[in-house]
């Protein structure tokens, strides 16, 4: 089966990221008397920075999903397999690397800020549970897509059900990935249900990309499916809880964020696999391939990790809107330049902890 690769992904990748670094920043140090929901930029900005999240899960269930496929399909899907488990445990070992904050701990001050979750944690997951089901369900490809879909929707409906859970009697390392209420950024649930939809499209692409006219009907989908689920996935809950008498589905009409900000991200994968041909081999889709890097780089000068002295630390909720938006532009160019340059030794690092790691087995 030929397998051709999907340049837009790259793309939708540099997007969400350019996207998180300018959210961060000014989100970090716009001062509150600007933070005005009557003013219509200040809206379009929020709103536009809360499809960021969704992507990023959304691309990353996507793109190694994709992968483990291609590499099955070829015969051989056991290094990629290793490969996403490492990748998987990396990304744990960074979220939580990115919270040391080394000088208060040589002072005796420690916190729980070193036990909050964020988006690498959960993406970590995400990517050993997706190899987990590649494992059981990798010689039925379509069941694959059936279960991905379901448990995407099952996490998505559910989400009511976990919103305020207790974790008093939960171990904090564990309870940060359930709840939010000690500061944890994102949690597995229901983050994981946009990794699941992004394996989903995976399978759909991996079946039918080389097909004539795939692009144009997988364009369509994207916006016919984005739309629906922006303007009428709440409308359809409600009638789904008058028909049953389910009160879940009604909890979740009325606060419908999960499935519209999935149809948000499907527009977003539209509008760019249209743009596919002008963006092939561009800075726009270097930028998609350096997305940890530039994570890394981003949380370290902005949050001070290992030192605690980072840009928020100084300037916290202090500037105005014109400061806030020039430092924002500088911020992310900085930061992908930074991020560009030390590409090789990003792979060494990769490499080095991939060589140790396997020493340690042979030990």
């Amino acid at each position: 089966m030929q397998t051709n690769r999907i340049y837009f992904i790259d793309a939708v990748r540099a997007f969400a990221i350019l996207m998180m670094l300018q959210g961060h920043f000014i989100d970090n140090l716009l001062a509150p008397m600007y933070r005005d929901d009557t003013n219509v930029f200040y809206n379009i900005w929020h709103y536009l920075r809360g499809i960021t999240a969704p992507t990023f899960f959304t691309i990353s269930g996507l793109v190694f999903s994709y992968l483990l496929l291609r590499a099955y399909a070829k015969g051989d899907d056991k290094p990629r397999i290793k490969k996403g488990v490492f990748r998987g445990l990396l990304l744990l070992l960074i979220g939580y690397g990115l919270r040391l904050d080394i000088f208060n701990w040589l002072s005796g001050n420690f916190n729980n800020r070193f036990f909050v979750v964020d988006v690498l944690q959960c993406i970590g997951l995400a990517l050993i549970t997706l190899v987990g089901l590649h494992l059981i369900l990798k010689k039925y490809n379509y069941l694959f897509s059936i279960v991905l879909v379901i448990l995407g929707t099952l996490c998505f409906l559910s989400e009511p059900l976990y919103r305020d859970l207790n974790t008093e009697n939960i171990p904090i390392i564990f309870a940060n990935y359930i709840t939010k209420s000690n500061g944890s950024v994102f949690t597995i649930l229901p983050w994981i249900g946009y990794s699941f939809f992004g394996a989903f499209i995976s399978t759909v692409f991996f079946r039918h990309v080389h097909r004539d006219r795939f692009k144009i009907i997988a364009i369509a989908t994207f916006f016919i499916t984005g739309y629906f689920l922006i303007y009428q996935s709440s409308d359809l809950l409600v009638k789904l809880s008058q028909s049953t008498n389910i009160e879940l589905f009604k909890q979740c009409a009325y606060y419908n964020y999960l499935f519209t900000r999935l149809g948000n991200t499907l527009i977003l994968f539209g509008l760019f696999y249209s743009l596919e041909p002008f963006l092939k081999q561009s800075i726009i889709s270097r930028i998609g391939e350096k997305t940890l890097s530039i994570y890394v780089i981003h949380f370290i000068i902005l949050y001070g990790s290992f030192t605690g002295l980072g840009l928020n630390r100084f300037l916290r909720k202090s500037l105005a809107p014109t400061e806030a938006i020039i430092g924002a532009i500088l911020f992310m160019i900085v930061v992908c330049l930074i991020a560009f340059h030390y590409a090789k030794t990003n792979a060494f690092i990769y490499n080095l902890i991939r060589k140790m790691s396997g020493k340690f087995k042979t030990q």
